[in-house]
């Protein structure tokens, strides 16, 4: 096993925990466990990521049962079949053979360092460790003689050495030269410790420390004061979790992750009968401040009568004259800059803010302080829906002040009798050579946007179309009376501070640029991302210094 298997197996766990329950309805994969990871004892306080699996794998071979016809059972089945015997390429064990008998309820994997021998100057080599239970500590010990058996007969030279009472077997790691561009040869090494768990790491070093670990108790992630804090906010139920060290993944290149507001970060995956639902907490970090929260959301927020049910991607909240700061755009910040909300929202007037001159915190953000909904159109239209205020109103006449200075035209627009302002560009056509009888110029007006007024909330569109698409929503075939929509909000804790709700069909191209780890996903995880159709993110709340949002993954059923 070389340094690309740990990465295969690190994102295969992580697979295992999305594609074990994608499309399952069976009660005791929705029941999940109530256990916490417990090779958290072999992993330092200090190491960077950990990824755990708290089902058997043999709950995977019941997905394949209950998707709906036959070549998605076959297809599925050969796909997961993959996924388990991936840890075992190139070797001629056999998963349901030799790993099956005795592999428990628990697999974890864990970055434990981004450095193995902690020499910058040779070059960085992260250490990978995998702890997989047993239910028969004796199978699992043949198992690893046999492993590393074959890899003897294979031409690999092995070394086995004692250490604090635990037999260690590996692949000799042969010292290599320091240089500046050369790392610690990558190689495996295993154990099997007590009765309970089967250790696997690329270098003997990671497993002396995860041994340490365990004999020294204070130096192991269990005994952290900050992840025993996120345990605490773990749902009941769940399938599997990840906890997530900001401070030691700083010095991940591969990662680069963004400045830390919140030190950790801990995500457990719970079940229901529609979809996956990621609930995630964020521990800030000691000098940081909590920022307040946003005014809590209606369960069903009025502006969203006005976003057809066909939108691509909806977001809705309420005053977003405090979101630059607030803790739910801190949220997003860490998690995805890219889709954070203030991004995405700025995305459909990118053209019309350079070709005005529009300060968006000042010119739209600050007057913006009740609820609000916006929807972008499968043609890329969108649908900004604001609750009036007063200072709504001035912030609407100052948009059309600010129309007027770019040479626009204010002009009157009756639409499906619905009095509307359009934001009108006249502009020229030449004549035509060929019909001298027509004038020698013509004008047209270009509509660059428009807005109304209806009940108690102003409607903004991008088009004519857009606009009439708002008005025959308010009327029959809102998103808020969409059944997938209404399942994937409901998933959603009450209340909350707001959402992001986005069409995985429709919106994959973008999702991919912006979170190129999705695309690794794919390739390992290909069932579930057959049967995904849309992602619901949201906030709902903090308390101490402990920040709560979630993503719901509305799978196909």
């Amino acid at each position: 096993m070389n340094q690309r298997s740990f990465y295969a197996a690190i994102a295969a766990t992580i697979i295992f925990l999305l594609t074990s329950i994608s499309g399952c309805t069976s009660n005791n994969l929705l029941g999940g466990s109530q256990k916490t990871p417990e090779a958290a004892i072999f992993v330092s306080k200090q190491a960077p990521l950990m990824v755990s699996m708290l089902v058997n794998p043999e709950n995977l071979d019941k997905l394949a049962q209950v998707l709906a016809s036959p070549q998605d059972r076959r297809k599925t089945r050969s796909e997961l079949n993959q996924l388990k015997t991936s840890v075992l390429a190139n070797t001629s064990l056999d998963y349901d053979r030799d790993v099956k008998p005795w592999v428990g309820d628990e697999i974890t994997a864990a970055v434990t360092t981004l450095d193995i021998d902690r020499d910058a100057k040779n070059g960085q080599q992260p250490g990978y460790l995998m702890a997989v239970a047993t239910k028969d500590a004796q199978k699992s010990r043949e198992f690893l003689e046999l492993l590393f058996t074959k890899r003897a007969i294979a031409g690999t030279e092995l070394t086995i050495e004692q250490y604090n009472g635990i037999k260690l077997i590996g692949e000799n790691p042969r010292p290599q030269l320091k240089s500046s561009n050369s790392t610690a040869k990558t190689t495996l090494s295993g154990a099997v410790v007590g009765d309970s768990f089967v250790l696997f790491a690329n270098h003997p070093q990671v497993l002396k420390e995860a041994i340490t670990n365990v004999q020294a108790p204070e130096l192991n992630l269990g005994s952290s004061s900050k992840y025993q804090q996120a345990l605490t906010q773990l749902p009941a139920q769940k399938i599997g979790l990840a906890f997530l060290n900001y401070p030691s993944l700083s010095g991940w290149k591969e990662l680069e992750p963004p400045p830390q507001t919140y030190e950790s970060q801990i995500v457990a995956l719970e079940l229901n009968r529609q979809g996956i639902f990621a609930e995630t907490t964020l521990v800030a970090a000691p000098e940081k401040e909590i920022l307040p929260s946003p005014p809590a959301l209606p369960q069903s927020p009025k502006t969203l009568q006005y976003l057809p049910a066909s939108v691509r991607l909806a977001i809705v909240g309420s005053d977003l004259s405090k979101l630059e700061n607030s803790n739910l755009q801190q949220l997003w910040q860490q998690v995805s800059p890219a889709l954070s909300v203030s991004n995405l929202i700025k995305q459909p007037v990118t053209e019309i803010q350079q070709r005005w001159g529009l300060d968006l915190q000042s010119d739209v953000f600050s007057w913006v302080q009740g609820e609000y909904a916006l929807g972008m159109l499968p043609n890329n239209d969108w649908i900004f829906v604001v609750e009036k205020s007063p200072t709504a109103e001035q912030g609407i006449s100052q948009l059309d002040a600010i129309a007027s200075t770019k040479g626009l035209s204010i002009t009157p627009l009756p639409l499906q009798e619905q009095k509307t302002s359009a934001w009108t560009q006249l502009t020229t056509i030449p004549a035509d050579p060929k019909n001298p009888d027509k004038a020698a110029i013509n004008l047209t007006a270009k509509v660059q946007g428009l807005h109304t007024t209806v009940d108690n909330y102003e409607i903004f569109a991008t088009s004519i179309d857009a606009m009439e698409q708002a008005f025959k929503a308010s009327k029959n075939g809102a998103l808020v009376n969409d059944g997938k929509f209404k399942a994937s909000v409901n998933a959603i804790p009450q209340p909350n501070e707001g959402y992001v709700y986005v069409d995985w069909l429709a919106n994959q191209p973008m999702l991919e640029r912006q979170l190129p780890v999705i695309r690794l996903l794919e390739i390992a995880g290909k069932p579930f991302f057959s049967n995904l159709r849309s992602l619901t993110i949201s906030s709902y709340g903090n308390e101490d210094n402990l920040l709560k949002g979630g993503i719901f993954f509305k799978l196909n059923s």
